[in-house]
């Protein structure tokens, strides 16, 4: 052997011994890396609506028992070309709204559909939330302030203003939509403290152990509030850290401020974690509190704390592993969903972003998971859609934002 292949040979082996011990690092710091759920948006779900259906702005999402997925929509939010079907004559051969309240099996069909005035004794003027209690019974809220449906704002955290509004009620319903109860009467709200009406009430949950109802009042309260779900008697209700509610004007959120002892409108949303605490979507402080069943603060966390406007923390879900290690954010300003490691409330990385193509959003609204894990996003304003993202197990966190969840080639 020459002098020269001998230097080239050492040369080779060094480099290779390099690439190695790159490689074996790479995954000593991937095995290291933190866990986080991983998904794919399914771009094929949910099928086509029959009947020329279209749907306006999705503005709740739910799973129940048999993992059927229930969404509600705005149908006064479409546009008059979205309604030419409905004209007396037709107008054109589509379209026509879909009834507010839409059940979709796994495989994307639409098995039910039901709702609007007349299938209540007093419907909201503007649907907002959806939730299938442990009992099979469905429930809804809204945020509208007049009788009448009403044009959608630039700014729905804008809603909750001075006066009386029309929809201070929840609604209970059976699964085939027959009307089975009302809590809280229209236009008859005294504010956060009052027990017998609620004030633009934006998201509920029924308590499977308890049986009792935990209504994020809303957009015109400042409070979480709790009921009996068969009866509709009043147990208890709280503010921001567990305080007593308070109506009075806040200043406009500054992040920089020392965080807000109340609530702002809105409070948008609820989760109950099966080791009972409760999980609440204080809208545009970009804020998640946490609390015990009894209103005691636990700890809370911020997202995105620089957003304004329309406030990051819409909505929040859990996973569905027995520890439920894992929350769901869905920040509809941002245009993302954040993943979140439930017992220090860290994020751990988000997927999404701003846009109309399968995986991308336009202000995702509301969340929901199934007992296989997957997540289930509805859009408000334009978005206008629910999708499906699959859960894909475990993997490292190798990207903070993930970007659009495509489905991979997997062959």
């Amino acid at each position: 052997m020459t002098k020269r292949s001998w230097i080239g040979g050492a040369a080779f082996a060094a480099v290779v011994a390099l690439g190695l011990g790159s490689l074996v690092m790479e995954r000593r710091a991937a095995a290291a890396a933190a866990q986080a759920p991983r998904f794919e948006v399914d771009p094929l779900w949910p099928k086509p609506l029959p009947n020329h259906w279209v749907i306006g702005s999705v503005i709740g999402v739910a799973v129940d028992g048999k993992d059927n997925v229930w969404i509600i929509h705005r149908p006064a939010s479409l546009e008059k070309k979205e309604q030419y079907l409905t004209a007396k004559p037709a107008e054109a051969t589509c379209c026509a709204p879909a009834p507010p309240v839409l059940e979709f099996n796994q495989a994307g069909d639409l098995v039910g559909s039901w709702g609007g005035p007349g299938q209540a004794p007093v419907w909201p003027a503007s649907n907002h939330g959806i939730d299938v209690d442990h009992k099979g019974n469905v429930w809804i809220g809204g945020n509208g302030r007049g009788a009448q449906p009403a044009a959608m704002p630039k700014d729905e955290s804008a809603m909750g203003a001075v006066g009386t509004v029309h929809d201070s009620m929840v609604l209970k319903f059976t699964q085939s939509g027959k009307f089975l109860m009302q809590i809280g009467k229209p236009n008859a709200s005294k504010g956060s403290n009052d027990l017998e009406n609620l004030r633009l009430p934006a998201k509920t949950l029924v308590d499977a152990k308890t049986n009792e109802l935990y209504v994020a009042d809303g957009y015109g309260n400042r409070r979480v509030i709790v009921f009996d779900a068969d009866t509709g008697k009043y147990k208890r209700h709280w503010g921001a850290y567990g305080n007593r509610p308070d109506d009075k004007q806040l200043p406009p959120y500054n992040p920089q401020d020392p965080p807000s002892k109340q609530f702002r409108t809105p409070v948008h949303g609820v989760a109950l974690a099966n080791d009972g605490l409760l999980y609440v979507c204080d809208r545009t402080n970009d804020r998640v509190q946490a609390f015990k069943t009894d209103g005691t603060f636990v700890k809370e966390t911020f997202i995105e704390r620089n957003t304004l406007g329309d406030g990051s923390t819409f909505d929040v879900a859990l996973s569905r592993d027995p520890q439920q290690k894992y929350l769901y954010v869905a920040d509809g300003s941002n245009m993302k969903v954040h993943v979140l490691q439930r017992d220090t409330l860290e994020v751990l990385t988000t997927f999404g972003d701003g846009g109309r193509q399968p995986g991308q959003f336009y202000a995702v609204h509301s969340i929901a998971t199934d007992s296989k894990g997957n997540i289930y996003t509805t859009e408000t304003y334009r978005g206008q859609r629910v999708q499906k993202f699959i859960y894909r197990g475990l993997a490292a966190v190798t990207k903070k934002d993930q970007g659009v969840v495509w489905p991979r080639n997997n062959r």
